[in-house]
């Protein structure tokens, strides 16, 4: 060891131990004798900062009272506690006491050593020894404790922290933590034992904590923690609660390390009880003025359906709402359930009683750091005066939750200053909200595509949203910025702002390169917990462009804007000679690839502004929004083009889909579409705004691959588009059993069918002058295929929820299709933030 320096790891503990047995014995000589008569005979020797009196007074010594043995034994104890002292001695001596003490040391200051997983800021935060303030060996034991929580949590239960001192001049010393951080300590594996509805793998999808794997350096949460460990239990039995378990107990969490796999295995013990439908359900009062027939819309347990908690909590609150609303602010409403353990059904009543009259003091919102106060209170239906309401408590934390500001939220009450005034403690525990994100990805209709982001949810503690975004790829750049205030004006109205300007360039699903510069202002505000409504105004520029070698087709009418040159030149601006003529090409320039007149039509126009309003209104039902397997979503969408601008259209779509998890881990989809556009005032549909065929209609076509085309010889068949279409699809989605749960990986077997139709755009070209080569058609008239047939095909799918963001690979087989359709039996896309 370097001279100077000192480990006490116990030398706190020691000191007390041989203090106490020196004042035990000297005590024992002269059992029930008084020793001292007064403070002047109490002679203090060896302190260097404290005063003597300071130390006389902890013998609490009275004028005219005489020190016995337990004042002595008192005093030697509060000494001890002040924690200035690091040794303490009291001897008895003729008629005086000899109190020897030595001071503990001044911290000089306190350094950190061998940490790089955690910074030197976080620590000091967390241990309580201080510089200029006094050594106890006591506290630096408890900081060591702390910092060895601090790697624990963080996964690393390698962790060592030896505490060391270097002695300084005048009673200084610098307090050192040598730290050996070791390795991180995984989950090596998660076993669920009494589970017999649900297997291990749809278990694991509902906890946080995951299993070590191959993929473990890009995920977190494969790292032991015990607190994750305790939310992984109640999510367990809220899984059960919500899906008809009424009695399921979570019997027991336990975690083992297990040292030839070196990670812990933790093992998950459930009685699952049996499943359980709702049976009569009723509504009786005992508060006169109230119909429960009222109430009974408020309703969302219905006989015959799957007991769930959860439909019983939100009826709860939504019951509570309305009968505040009718004036009886105090009323409470208590759900009761009563088993039929033989039909396994519950028959539950909600009783309406009237509660105690009791208000809200004070709301105290604490540890919040950053976020403002008021972001917090505003997802309180209820504020200081109020009539006090559990059920509104409750909806609240779980809004404060879902903000997702918080590590921590709890919500406790204590009584106020009279009887019937309640005081609400909120008690949260801050987290990091921003983001910076490098993303990757790759589609078979955009290529590779990179995308940076900057984002905060939660700016200046005020609850905006911010967020900036750069993409570049080879078919596809731009950039975005976004601003949300959640709260608008005080109220749930959501504000937000939308600039982008994005560039998607021709392929071989499109002749033209389009680059659009706008901007949306949208106002969110929710009607129910399930009803969402959005009104949003946009407004952007369009401009079309198209490759050279996609243009410099002619036609007869030099007078037109459709004349091009007719000899074909080449890179060196010369003629391209024909080998087998000598003389330049001329009638042959769909050699290579020719842009539709459509697409050309779009192109004469110049830039194009469009100023649109729309609304969406959408019902959600989904149990989880990221993979639902039970739950009905249903969106709703309406813009209308023509307030101000160059274009006119209205537009109309419906998607709908539908979960339910009809066998264990087996997940049904249907999903219905459809969509009508138009346009008006005298205007006709522009080809951009008709609806494209595609995968995301019927897979097994390319983007933009059915519907009505330009079918021109020789021209590049620009798909054109439809005014109406339907589509629906029938998917099953199961997991992958043999592979590990973290892998994410799903299979799903699917049938799709769709019908897109109706080009509304122009049905001659004789204005423009242009004669056509069409055949069975009159020269003036466009060549286009408008079929009505119903296309369809069958596939499956490979689903992956990687860490690299949600991929899927697709393999489709078109069973009815046009002949002018474009096909794509593979079709793969995905990629996120990493």
């Amino acid at each position: 060891m370097v001279r100077g320096v000192k480990a006490f790891h116990r030398y706190g503990v020691v000191g007390l131990v041989v203090a106490q047995m020196c004042a035990t014995t000297a005590l024992v000589s002269v059992p029930g004798v008084a020793i001292a008569q007064s403070a002047s005979q109490i002679v203090v020797e060896g302190n260097r900062r404290v005063e003597a009196e300071t130390i006389r007074s902890y013998f609490a010594l009275a004028p005219g009272e005489r020190l016995d043995a337990a004042k002595i034994d008192s005093a030697l104890k509060a000494l001890y506690a002040t924690g200035l002292f690091q040794d303490v001695r009291i001897t008895p001596s003729g008629g005086r006491v000899i109190v020897v003490v030595v001071e503990n040391a001044v911290i000089n200051r306190v350094v950190f050593e061998g940490n790089r997983k955690v910074k030197d800021e976080q620590l000091q935060a967390e241990v309580q020894s201080r510089p200029r303030g006094t050594l106890s060996r006591a506290i630096v034991q408890a900081d060591v404790q702390r910092i060895i929580e601090i790697y624990q949590h963080a996964g690393r239960y390698d962790i060592r922290v030896d505490p060391k001192i270097i002695e300084l001049p005048n009673g200084r010393v610098d307090l050192v933590f040598e730290i050996s951080e070791g390795g991180k300590t995984g989950v090596a594996k998660i076993n669920f034992v009494g589970n017999q509805a649900y297997s291990d793998w749809r278990l694991k999808e509902v906890i946080k904590t995951g299993e070590t794997s191959i993929l473990s350096f890009l995920k977190s949460n494969d790292i032991f923690d015990p607190d994750r460990m305790e939310v992984d239990r109640d999510l367990l039995r809220r899984f059960y609660l919500k899906s008809g378990f009424a009695d399921v107990r979570i019997v027991s969490a336990n975690a083992e390390y297990d040292p030839s796999r070196r990670g812990f295995i933790i093992t998950f013990v459930i009685d699952e009880g049996p499943r359980y439908t709702f049976g009569t359900v009723d509504i009786v009062t005992s508060v006169t003025g109230i119909d429960p027939n009222v109430l009974r819309s408020r309703l969302r347990t219905q006989p015959g359906a799957i007991y769930n908690a959860d439909a019983v909590e939100k009826t709860v609150e939504e019951m509570t709402i309305e009968v505040a609303k009718l004036g009886y602010p105090f009323a409470s409403i208590k759900p009761r359930g009563e088993r039929n353990y033989e039909s396994r059904t519950v028959d539950l009543v909600y009783t309406l009683e009237q509660g105690p009259r009791a208000y809200i003091e004070r709301i105290n919102i604490r540890g919040n750091s950053r976020t403002r106060d008021y972001v917090v209170r505003r997802e309180f239906d209820i504020v200081e005066g109020d009539a006090y309401n559990r059920a509104l408590i409750d909806r609240a934390e779980r809004r404060i939750k879902n903000l997702n500001y918080f590590k921590v939220v709890r919500i406790t009450t204590e009584p106020g200053s009279g009887p019937d005034r309640i005081i609400v403690n909120v008690d949260v525990e801050e987290q990091p909200t921003g983001e910076f994100s490098v993303s990757g990805g790759y589609s078979t209709a955009d290529g590779f595509i990179g995308e940076a982001s900057v984002g905060e949810r939660n700016l200046l503690g005020r609850g905006h949203v911010v967020r900036a975004a750069v993409q570049y790829g080879t078919r596809a750049r731009g950039f975005e910025l976004s601003f949300v205030e959640p709260y608008l004006l005080g109220q749930r109205l959501a504000l937000g702002l939308d600039g982008f300007a994005k560039q998607q360039t021709s392929s071989q699903y499109t002749s033209y390169t389009s680059t659009t510069i706008g901007g949306n202002i949208k106002l969110g505000f929710p009607i129910t917990d399930a009803v969402v409504g959005q009104v949003r105004y946009s407004a952007y520029q369009q401009t079309l462009k198209l490759p050279q070698q996609f243009e410099n087709c002619n036609n007869l009418n030099p007078g037109s804007p459709w004349f091009y040159p007719t000899s074909l030149t080449g890179l060196n601006g010369q003629p391209i000679i024909d080998p087998s003529t000598g003389a330049p090409f001329a009638a042959t320039c769909y050699y290579d690839g020719e842009a539709s007149l459509a697409v050309k039509r779009e192109l004469a126009g110049g830039p194009v502004f469009v100023s649109l309003l729309g609304y969406t209104a959408s019902y959600n039902t989904l149990d989880n929004n990221r993979n639902p397997a039970n739950g009905l979503l249903i969106s709703l969408n309406q813009d209308f083009a023509g307030v101000g601008g160059d274009v006119n259209f209205f537009k109309t779509t419906v998607d709908s889909r539908l979960y339910n998890e009809f066998l264990p881990d087996i997940v049904g989809l249907w999903r219905v579409q459809g969509g009508y556009a138009t346009g008006w005032g005298g205007q006709e549909l522009r080809m951009l705004d008709h609806f494209q065929g595609g995968p995301n209609m019927v897979r097994g076509f390319q983007p933009a691959g059915f519907g009505p085309r330009d079918i021109t010889p020789g021209s590049n068949q620009d798909a054109l588009g439809g005014s109406m279409f339907w589509a629906t699809s029938l998917e099953v989605q199961t997991p992958l059993f043999f592979a590990p749960k973290d892998f994410g990986m799903r299979l799903a077997a699917y049938a799709d069918a769709g019908q897109l139709w109706d080009y509304k755009g122009p049905q001659t070209w004789s204005e423009f002058g242009l004669i056509m080569t069409c055949p069975n058609q009159p020269q003036t008239v466009p060549c286009i295929g408008d079929s009505d047939i119903v296309r369809s095909s069958v596939g499956v799918g490979l689903i992956w929820d990687s860490p690299f963001g949600p991929l899927r690979f697709d393999v489709a087989y078109p069973i009815t299709k046009a002949s002018y359709d474009k096909t794509q039996i593979f079709r793969f896309g995905g990629g996120k933030q990493f």
